[in-house]
């Protein structure tokens, strides 16, 4: 009886193992892009670059790391998996640039879908990054990209004395 209940916690697959960090940061990336629902040519062409940079890749690493991260993302439960090994195998600096390139992501079509700021407000803190490192690694995002920072005329309408970051 004991182990009957034991493997209804351990589901059929046996026990869960820890992914590689690579994979896990992949995932993430490729779960980002298809927040809103499209997953175009731009945004895996940013993935991929991503990935490179990133992790110093080729792009052939690059695009058979892609591969094994959306196998592995298509057939997860949820992102607490990538999450957990990303929080528990960086340091915080690692991890708020972990979100530049989520944000990366989802900005790249110049478009911010509500599903996607719904996603990286999710994540941020299951990454163990606060919300004024997110607003940073947004704004930083959104640099790179050429987009302005649509707070900015809001801060100077309402004076010095509030602080929105």
């Amino acid at each position: 009886m004991i182990d009957a209940l034991k493997s209804l916690f351990r589901g059929a697959k046996g026990p869960r193992t820890e992914l590689p960090l690579d994979v896990c940061v992949a995932a993430l990336l490729i779960e980002a892009a298809r927040a809103d629902g499209v997953y175009d040519a731009d945004e895996r062409a940013a993935v991929l670059r991503l990935l490179q940079d990133m992790l110093d890749l080729s792009p052939a690493e690059a695009a058979a790391l892609h591969d094994r991260a959306d196998a592995e993302q298509g057939s997860a439960a949820d992102m607490v998996r990538f999450t957990r090994v990303i929080k528990m195998a960086m340091e915080e600096d690692q991890r708020v640039q972990v979100m530049q390139a989520l944000w990366h992501v989802v900005l790249v079509d110049h478009d911010r879908d509500p599903h996607e700021n719904a996603l990286l407000r999710h994540l941020a803190p299951l990454l163990g990054v606060d919300d004024r490192h997110s607003v940073t690694a947004r704004r930083r995002a959104m640099a790179t990209l050429g987009e302005p920072d649509e707070t900015a005329p809001f801060a100077h309408r309402i004076g010095p004395h509030f602080n929105l970051v």
